[in-house]
């Protein structure tokens, strides 16, 4: 099988690269969620460049992008739209709501109430919007971006459980080390480089980007692995629940991806360990007072650090 998902990431990334400064592994991982189908959760402290990013990914595709200020008093109808009664034609007409796009931008998702957080929760998992009825496709492809700032607690809304499990990947952009800050002064000292930015691929080509990475090999001992690392976090005096087969799954999905744009059409353990982090980290629940996301991250890494990694040979 001939791959080029090397050459697509390199196209893909190089072209976010002239916006965002020293984030590659966290833009690599966004571009694996979008190959892979998922949606993925920036989470992180005002000012790191989560908007941003959003909006490059966004603009480097030929595809539709819509951005929803998630706010305290927005209502499920302003997400997904409503039918309203035209008098002219003596009719319902729908209009539809932001989600109907390709790449959806959920601005700090936490601020809205849960009851319009669940209005997102259809459209992410089912990718469909459902209106006085009547089922209607978002948009093909349909990409969540959500982000959230977690040093806010006043006026916000914890994402439930059964939320943080729709969406496949939760990153962090973190902030930037000396050299990366110099460079970002440097690279927006005259100039806005979003403003710049032109798209590179086509939604024809990510379809057969998603569809080539789909065929990705994953050998049996390497599925056995990921059942081992899922067991692992259902175990546990402080682990209150752990990942359900949905995100074993997402990271099944992730994984093909992953190793796709690093040229192979075979998945490694190391794939796997490099992945489990972000996909799996967030469905884990601790109980009270064992440390919040730093504990699930923590909980993740002692569960891959303490099992055998398989040694055969992946290929198919």
């Amino acid at each position: 099988m001939e791959n080029n998902g090397k050459a697509f990431g390199e196209k893909l990334l190089s072209n976010i690269a002239k916006v965002i400064v020293g984030k590659d592994q966290t833009v690599r991982f966004l571009v694996t969620a979008l190959l892979a189908d998922g949606h993925v959760l920036l989470e992180d402290v005002p000012g790191t460049g989560k908007t941003k990013l959003a909006k490059t990914l966004a603009k480097s595709i030929s595809a539709q992008f819509a951005r929803i200020q998630f706010t305290p008093d927005l209502l499920p109808s302003d997400i997904t739209g409503l039918n309203i009664y035209d008098r002219q034609k003596n009719e319902f007409v729908l209009r539809k709501g932001p989600v109907f796009t390709n790449i959806l931008l959920a601005d700090e998702i936490n601020r809205a109430t849960p009851r319009t957080q669940a209005g997102l929760l259809e459209c992410m998992e089912e990718r469909q919007v459902t209106i006085d009825g009547e089922s209607y496709v978002p948009g093909v492809p349909f990409f969540v971006i959500a982000t959230q700032n977690p040093v806010e607690t006043t006026g916000t809304f914890p994402l439930p459980e059964a939320q943080m499990d729709r969406f496949m990947m939760r990153l962090s952009m973190g902030l930037p080390d000396r050299a990366q800050e110099l460079a970002i002064l440097d690279k927006y000292m005259d100039r806005e480089p979003l403003a710049e930015l032109e798209s590179v691929l086509t939604l024809d080509e990510l379809a057969r980007a998603r569809a080539e990475a789909a065929k990705v090999f994953v050998h049996p001992c390497v599925r056995e692995y990921m059942v081992d690392i899922v067991e692992a976090t259902r175990n546990g005096d402080e682990i209150l629940l752990g990942v359900s087969p949905r995100g074993n799954l997402a990271l099944l999905r992730c994984a093909k991806a992953y190793a796709w744009l690093e040229g192979r059409d075979f998945v490694t353990p190391d794939d796997i360990k490099a992945l489990a982090v972000p996909v799996l980290a967030h469905r884990i629940v601790l109980g009270y007072g064992s440390g919040g996301v730093e504990g699930t991250v923590k909980r993740m890494e002692d569960i891959l650090a303490s099992l055998p990694v398989p040694t055969e040979e992946f290929h198919r």
